[in-house]
């Protein structure tokens, strides 16, 4: 069993839990969206919040921050473009009709999944729809995007995938496969029983790898539709996935998480001492942290399986966690971000020379305050 981790900070602004954690892609700031209707940025040098992002008249379901803009979608049917550096909001997208699950910023464009059964494509800077994508029976929950470059230029494929390729996962079974440039559907992945409730890409292999509530995983070529490979080792529900060097690691309501090999199926390793369903995955550096259902983090050798680290202090299930140089960050329901060092576990980078910043992060845990800034 491994041993407890330290807390560096606990921030509990937020007056609602947290549903989402992202982190920005220069790794300087960090973005919350809560149940209490707002969002929160956070610096990872020292651990403070930046800013208060206020509008949305209900929950935020999702959010993801970007170097320039965060981006933020709620349950009021609306998506917002906010300023990360005043905190002030620059675009309300408006469109769908019930609550919008998911964005995703690709390629300088903005895409979205909703309870109305409907994926829609916005441009970013005039917050007008450019298509929406209608075939699903029920819900829209995960998406993933393939960028034009990175897909195949046979004549025969060329001008449908123009504008690169997106997927989205449903409530109904099925994920779907769309041409961006003319909104129609690509191929339909037809196969599981259940919900799709996540999918990662592989993009250089053009495939698409779906978790779903009927406790398989299954590998679809997006070009064609044809399902590669079903995995079936979990017992069940797959709530989350993550692929890294060809490795799929899935995280399930049986309180597993297994990595899989991406080109055959096969089940290569386990990883248990979880008390309830796996929430949240993230590989950094060697190691697997996973979140649960638990109130509990854990660190993970990601080679040999060995639980290294248990991170405890939450009081409800942990939505998403992050990782930035030495710091894992974790955001539950509880309404709680909390700061934790990982310095220590097997291929953790080794620290750099003390600086300032760092310093004052590693010795306060005191919790965070921000004044609200006006929307626009």
């Amino acid at each position: 069993m491994g041993g407890g981790g330290s807390v560096l900070k606990v921030c509990a602004d937020h007056r609602g839990g947290i549903n989402w954690l992202s982190l920005s892609p220069d790794g300087q700031r960090l973005l919350t969206g809560s149940e209490d209707g707002t969002a929160r940025l956070w610096s990872t040098a020292d651990g403070q919040c930046c800013a208060l992002l206020q509008g949305h008249e209900s929950y935020v379901t999702f959010c993801q921050l970007e170097d320039e803009a965060a981006f933020t979608c709620s349950a009021d049917c609306t998506i917002r473009r906010w300023d990360v550096l005043t905190g002030q909001c620059l675009q309300v997208y408006r469109g769908h009709t019930s609550i919008v699950n998911r964005i995703l910023v690709a390629n300088n464009q903005l895409f979205s999944s909703s309870y109305d059964r409907t994926a829609r494509v916005w441009s970013v800077d005039k917050g007008q729809i450019s298509r929406e994508f209608r075939g699903h029976r029920n819900c829209v929950l995960p998406l993933a995007y393939s960028a034009p470059w990175d897909l195949p230029s046979a004549p025969c494929v060329e001008e449908a995938v123009a504008g690169g390729l997106l997927v989205t996962g449903s409530t109904d079974g099925t994920a779907k496969v769309w041409q961006v440039a003319s909104g129609c559907c690509h191929q339909t992945l037809r196969g599981h029983t259940g919900a799709v409730l996540c999918l990662v890409l592989d993009t250089p292999g053009h495939t698409a790898f779906t978790g779903s509530t009927d406790a398989t995983i299954r590998a679809w070529d997006i070009l064609s539709g044809e399902q590669l490979r079903v995995f079936r080792e979990h017992q069940g529900s797959v709530i989350c996935l993550e692929l890294v060097n060809r490795l799929v690691y899935s995280g399930s309501a049986d309180r597993t998480v297994k990595c899989w090999l991406a080109d055959t199926g096969e089940c290569v390793r386990t990883f248990t001492a979880h008390r309830r369903n796996v929430s949240a995955l993230k590989y950094h550096a060697g190691t697997l942290f996973t979140g649960s259902g638990d109130a509990c983090a854990r660190a993970f050798d990601a080679q040999s399986g060995e639980l290294r680290r248990v991170f405890r202090g939450h009081t409800f299930i942990i939505n998403c966690i992050q990782v930035h140089g030495q710091v894992l960050y974790t955001a539950s329901h509880d309404g709680a971000l909390r700061l934790w060092d990982v310095r220590g576990l097997r291929g953790a980078p080794r620290p750099p020379p003390p600086t300032r910043s760092l310093s004052r992060l590693f010795s306060n845990k005191v919790g965070c305050a921000a004044t609200p800034l006006q929307p626009a």
